[in-house]
């Protein structure tokens, strides 16, 4: 049902029924990036992405993330991708970069490829943080791919 009178609205879908996920998850800081994707690949096979339609690879940091998902965008083999991983405050200016140079180039090349990005790379102060936002954080990850995958189809 639309919001607005008279105005046609797309609906939010989240049926992953059909749909091909690819996953890139870093390495670094290893236990919180395993929580991220175990509570992403549960949330995609529970909004019908069948396992099978759902490929991972590993990165060692952040900063190799955009590399692979760029390579994944190109292969016309994904409906949408996730990025997984966390960038943790240490006592140097490296955070901000990687950060930063992490987030921009995802966010490049979901809008070079066509192909939505759901970037699930927590930045947070310490360990604490990230360990309280993996399980939501690749929950949503999990809904914001399938839903703006499922958007862009009907856009096509």
């Amino acid at each position: 049902m639309a919001r607005y009178d008279n105005i046609a609205e797309f609906e939010s879908d989240l049926n992953g029924k059909g749909l091909r996920v690819g996953i890139v998850m870093s390495r670094f800081n290893q236990d919180v990036c395993e929580g991220l994707l175990s509570a992403c690949t549960e949330e995609l096979q529970k909004l019908g992405v069948s396992p099978e339609l759902i490929r991972i690879a590993t990165v060692p940091g952040a900063l190799e993330i955009p590399l692979v998902l760029q390579k994944m965008g190109q292969s016309g083999k994904f409906d949408a991708l996730i990025a997984l991983g966390a960038v943790i405050r240490g006592e140097t200016y490296h955070f901000e970069l990687v950060s930063n140079e992490m987030g921009a180039g995802i966010t490049r090349i979901g809008l070079d490829t066509g192909i939505p990005i759901a970037n699930g790379v927590l930045t947070t102060e310490d360990d604490d943080q990230a360990l309280a936002r993996m399980q939501e954080k690749g929950s949503d990850c999990a809904r914001a791919a399938v839903e703006m995958a499922n958007l862009l189809k009907v856009l096509q």
